[in-house]
């Protein structure tokens, strides 16, 4: 499995991620408190022609993206809570993209407006077998555990869940929406000495995560990194994983903080690319793994956070994959990730598609 050496600090901040300078529209600022303003700025193109609007994009509950809400724009400085009220009024505060429009042309990357809300935690948990003594009946109930080989991660929601089967009057989780987090989207760019690697990020997906990973890409730690970690095949003789992201090139390095382990809802796949961690559900860090197979990789569903997918690369990610390496993943001549740079995301909806599973599992080179 991919791991990842435990690390003990806190995330940065990093604010350079709120102003792209080929943006049309760009937050003003990251960190916007509950119910206060969420001001943006707004650059007409030079040279178009038609009416400025903004629109806002959500999720519905079947995970297709709809256009919510229309709202005339001007340029220079605008309030995207005023023009969309629902940001602070809506039931269920989720991901929303605003996307600006000269006509029906959308133009420049969206701003992300992610709600800063109460993370949901992971434990290690042992399912229980109790007598319930009022009933008399058997339940299982979850238990802490400090064992990776006997628990299993589970999030609070699922420990509920488990509680109110056993009969157990147990308390939805508290939940505060403290404010929006607003940057302009990006891609990440992996410059590896085969190749380029477009990736894609899901902060729909996991929006900690994937900030977390723009924070680094941002401050230039993935430089001159080995892939240090390559597994062509998993047991069942699946296409698994290539692994990245430790200095050290040991595979116990990390940034010199963690993050704890967010729940994804994106499925481990090729070109996926997720958290590597240690048994500690809550040491994700820098390292990370790009999925070569879903076959090979649909077991780690749920046990490390996915956060962003491929859009461009893949027969490079097949060219590291067929790396000779030894036993232990390793390489005698590992291919090495040069840089990792931030580029604007094309406008929302449009530019390449998340690539699929291949046809041909990577050949030995």
């Amino acid at each position: 499995m991919p791991i990842k050496m435990r690390t003990l600090a806190s995330v940065a901040v990093w604010c350079a991620l709120t102003c792209v300078a080929s943006a049309q529209m760009s937050a003003d600022r990251l960190y916007n408190g509950f119910g206060r303003s969420v001001p943006a700025t707004v650059s007409a193109p030079e040279g178009a022609s038609g009416e400025l609007v903004v629109r806002l994009y959500g999720q519905t509950d079947a995970g297709a993206w709809v256009s919510e809400h229309t709202a005339a724009a001007v340029a220079g400085r605008i309030d995207l809570a005023t023009m969309f009220p629902v940001l602070w009024t809506g039931e269920r505060p989720r991901i929303r993209y605003a996307q600006l429009f000269v006509g029906e042309t959308p133009v420049g990357a969206p701003v992300v407006l992610q709600p800063m809300l109460t993370p949901e935690r992971a434990e290690l948990i042992i399912a229980r077998t109790v007598t319930d003594p009022t009933t008399g009946q058997t339940v299982s109930v979850p238990q802490l555990t400090n064992d990776p080989a006997q628990g299993r991660v589970m999030f609070e929601s699922e420990q509920i869940a488990m509680l109110r089967a056993a009969g157990r009057a147990v308390p939805d989780r508290s939940v505060t929406f403290s404010g929006i987090r607003a940057y302009v989207e990006q891609h990440v760019v992996l410059d590896t000495t085969l190749g380029e690697i477009e990736l894609k990020m899901r902060p729909d997906a996991a929006p900690n995560t994937a900030f977390n990973f723009m924070h680094l890409v941002g401050g230039g730690f993935y430089t001159d990194i080995i892939f240090h970690r390559i597994v062509p095949r998993a047991r069942d003789g699946s296409p698994f994983v290539i692994q990245v992201g430790d200095p050290t090139g040991g595979g116990e390095g990390g940034p010199g903080y963690a993050i704890d382990l967010e729940k994804s809802n994106l499925p481990h796949g090729f070109g996926v690319i997720s958290m590597a961690r240690s048994s500690d559900p809550d040491s994700n860090g820098s390292q990370v793994f790009i999925c070569l197979s879903r076959a090979g990789t649909a077991r780690l569903d749920g046990l490390y956070t996915t956060f962003g997918q491929t859009v461009r690369g893949g027969d490079v990610i097949q060219a590291i994959a067929a790396t000779p390496v030894n036993e232990q993943g390793r390489a005698a001549d590992p291919p090495v990730l040069r840089s990792a740079r931030l580029v604007p995301a094309p406008p929302f909806g449009t530019g390449p598609q998340p690539l699929g599973e291949p046809m041909a599992a990577p050949a030995e080179r």
